[in-house]
């Protein structure tokens, strides 16, 4: 098979006919053989019943469906797992991505033997509440990564089918997916410009809280992706430069009282009576404690065997 299109989506019943029928006619036009999976993330419309009537008018659409949502990461991974296309497309379902950006996009692929193509809605129809922070985050992404894309968040993207049958998706890691290839391995990650549409129906999906997540996704996925497999290269030598801080501070005080009882000098205040007493506790115990305990929370989150089990309750 040619093409796999997953398109994650939540109460999107108006939009869904449009959409398949688009990709349908771009898939005939260009010969590809095709499937489009549509994940269904806990809809409350009729977003399923129109799923089950589009598979009987086209064959290649094929459904699952979760029992509640559980977000736009959780219906891209199972998606993935259900593929069988050579090269992967994701969009959204809201026809704001375009299907006929899916020709270049599977022909860059496989003749510029890349792994994986970010789209790049280069002029936006968002509200500048919106854009703004996106802009912010895409920065963020691109210092710490080292990745030169302009637009991470873009659902529009093309990956060789190796990309998503290696990499996990999971929590609302799916802004950082052209970071989770690099870390496992796939570095020919490219850029394409592409078509932003208004939104035609319904309204937009994410609130505000989803920058606040994004700013913490983005730093674990950093601080596990860099030191994941050496992780006392950071913590340890953060460990560390706390402890000997806490340790020369407390030196320094017990020096301090030992040369004012050698020179017969009254002491005015005991050790365990200064400030400096407690910031010493405080550098030698709580720092290390404070950042050894979140990287093995996260490690274990990672490691979770149902990390990424998720209630399907219906497929077709």
């Amino acid at each position: 098979m040619d093409i796999s299109v997953v398109v994650p989506l939540f109460n999107e019943d108006e939009s869904l006919p449009e959409l398949t029928a688009w990709i349908d006619k771009v898939m005939n036009e260009n010969n590809f053989s095709y499937e489009i999976i549509l994940v269904d993330d806990g809809s409350t419309d009729r977003s399923w019943a129109v799923i089950e009537e589009l598979r009987l008018q086209n064959s290649a659409i094929k459904g699952i469906k979760f029992r509640r949502n559980y977000g736009k990461s959780a219906a891209l991974n199972v998606g993935f797992e259900a593929t069988q296309g050579n090269v992967v497309i994701t969009m959204d379902a809201d026809l704001q991505d375009s299907p006929d950006e899916i020709p270049e996009l599977y022909r860059r692929i496989k003749e510029e033997k890349l792994d994986l193509i970010s789209g790049w809605k280069k002029k936006r129809y968002d509200p500048i509440t919106k854009t703004i922070p996106t802009k912010l985050f895409n920065a963020a992404t691109r210092k710490m990564s080292g990745i030169e894309l302009n637009d991470f968040n873009c659902g529009l993207k093309a990956y060789r089918s190796d990309v998503i049958k290696t990499i996990e998706v999971y929590g609302e890691m799916h802004r950082y997916i052209p970071v989770i290839a690099k870390w496992a391995g796939f570095s020919k990650i490219a850029e394409q410009v592409v078509e932003h549409r208004a939104r035609k129906y319904g309204t937009t999906k994410f609130g505000f809280s989803r920058f606040i997540n994004g700013f913490l996704d983005l730093l674990s996925i950093f601080f596990v992706g860099k030191f994941g497999k050496r992780p006392m290269h950071f913590f340890g030598s953060l460990g560390v430069l706390s402890f000997l801080i806490g340790t020369f501070m407390a030196l320094w005080m017990i020096g301090e009282k030992l040369y004012h009882l050698a020179a017969h000098v009254p002491y005015k205040r005991e050790i365990t009576d200064q400030p400096l007493f407690y910031i010493a506790l405080v550098a030698i115990i709580v720092g290390s404690q404070m950042f050894l305990t979140g990287f093995v929370a996260e490690l274990v989150t990672r490691n979770a065997p149902e990390r990424n089990q998720y209630l399907i309750e219906k497929k077709v």
